[in-house]
Formats: C-alpha cells, structure tokens, sequence
C-alpha cells in the first residue's frame, strides 16, 4: 500500500503504484507514472508525463518536467533484472526528456546524482554514475556508465564523457567534446578528440578565488603539463612547494588517485 502525506497533491489522471511513498507537498501532475519501489521526499514535484521507476529516491524540492525517464534499468547486457538503485539529491531541476538509470550489481548497484543540480533537455545519467553538487549538464549531454562528475562541473551541450572516466570540481567541458580521459579538477576541455586547454578561470572567479591564487594554480597547471617528466612524476614533484594551496593539492591529489583512465592533457589523443 503506498504512503501519501495529506499535503500531497496527486493528479487524477497519473498512477501511483502500491508501495509508493509521496512526501508532503509533493506534487504528481497529469500523464505520471510513479513506481511501487520510488521516493518522493518533500516538495518534489513531477510536472506531467513523467516516468520515475525502479528502486530511486528523489530529494526534497526536486522538479522533474516533461518526458523524463528516471530510474529505468541500466543499459548494461551485464544486467540480468536484480535490484539496483538511483539516488537523485535535493533542489535538483531536470528538465524534458532526461534519463537516468539505477546501477548495476557488479559495481555495487547504484547511481548516485547530488544536490542543487540542473540537468537540461535530454541529458542521460548512465548506470552507476556518480554526479557531485552544483553540477550543470548541458543539453544533450551523455555520461556513460561509472563516471564520476565532481562538484560544480558544467558540461557543455552535446559532449558525451567516455565510461569510468573522472571530471574533477569546477571543469569545464565545452560543447560537442569528446572526454575520454580524465579531467583534472579546475581544467578546461574542448574538441574531440578532447584537449586541456588550461584552466577554468572563469569559473574559478565567479567561485570567489583570490586572484593571487589563481596565478598559484596557473605555475602548478605549468609545472605537472609542460615539466621534462611524466604528468604524475611532475606533479609528485611539486607537492611539497604547494602544499599550502588547497586548489593545487585538489589537482594533485586527483592525478595521484588510482583510475581506470589516463589524464587529459593538452596533446593526448591529438592525431599528427
């Protein structure tokens, strides 16, 4: 038997399914379809032809408009039907013809999306993503299965981001770019095959950064990119003179972790 709180708005013409759980305030609008295993916490809000489905949970003050496909099964020919689940967070906006899907049980079987994100028009969250805070993915955007978006990433419409790879806080891809490589945190990306092409400073002002750090970064992005060594050895070797600026040791923290992927530079991939 489903659970609606006695604030919760339910349209005559959508279907909530036994089982369901609607908080206070939600509102169900015309042409839903809840599932018996779904959570809507308080003040989410479907538009109308909305599908949320499987085992997921959406946050408090989340509003998901149009056409939207949530918690469909993994598009995955390793999936054989069990149990999986999506996360969704809280004050997300997810806009017309978004899909995003539960995980698979080889990698733990979830899907987990942050708070205050802003999903555009038929972006897709693929199985066993993980998307951080504050993210915005652009129309279109496509993220394959077990990627990992960090907070405050923007996605630009059309880029589509290779399975297992990392985007680090406050990237930046632009349009239409291939990811196939890890990005590092505070990175720029753009074109396809897609390059580093610097830093994210714009977005790095706009996040309150002291300039003079934002230079600090600029000699560390130079030194790990343009050193006689490996990426990873040139960043080794500069932790010690950075060790007291929080954006530099984020980046190199991020390149010594262990990945399925190798790092984006500035001429990975580049035919020539």
């Amino acid at each position: 038997m489903s659970t609606i709180a006695g604030s919760a708005r339910i349209h005559a013409m959508a279907v909530v399914e036994d089982g369901a759980v609607i908080g206070e305030g939600v509102s169900v609008g015309p042409f839903c379809h809840v599932g018996p295993k779904v959570v809507l916490h308080d003040n989410a809000e479907l538009l109308a032809h909305v599908v949320v489905t499987g085992r997921t949970e959406i946050g408090k003050g989340t509003r998901i408009f149009p056409m939207a496909v949530i918690g469909g099964d993994p598009q995955s020919v390793h999936h054989g039907g069990e149990e999986t689940t999506l996360t969704v967070g809280e004050n997300c906006t997810i806009r017309e013809g978004v899909t995003m899907n539960t995980g698979t049980a080889d990698f733990g079987g979830k899907t987990i999306v942050g708070d205050n994100n802003l999903f555009l028009a038929n972006s897709h969250v693929a199985h066993d993503c993980r998307v951080g805070n504050h993210v915005i993915m652009s129309n279109n955007v496509m993220l394959a299965g077990h990627v990992t978006i960090e907070d405050r990433v923007i996605l630009g419409g059309g880029s589509a981001v290779h399975q297992f790879t990392r985007v680090g806080r406050q990237a930046f891809v632009g349009g239409l770019s291939a990811v196939s490589y890890d990005v590092i945190p505070y990175g720029m990306l753009n074109g396809n095959p897609g390059l580093l092409g610097g830093l994210n400073v714009v977005g790095m002002t706009r996040a309150g950064i002291d300039r003079a750090v934002i230079h600090t970064v600029r000699r560390a992005y130079k030194a790990i990119f343009e050193g006689s060594g490996s990426i990873r050895d040139n960043a080794a070797a500069i932790r010690d003179e950075y060790a007291d600026c929080e954006p530099v040791m984020q980046i190199l923290d991020f390149i010594a972790a262990e990945s399925d992927r190798a790092l984006s530079s500035p001429t990975r991939g580049q035919k020539g």
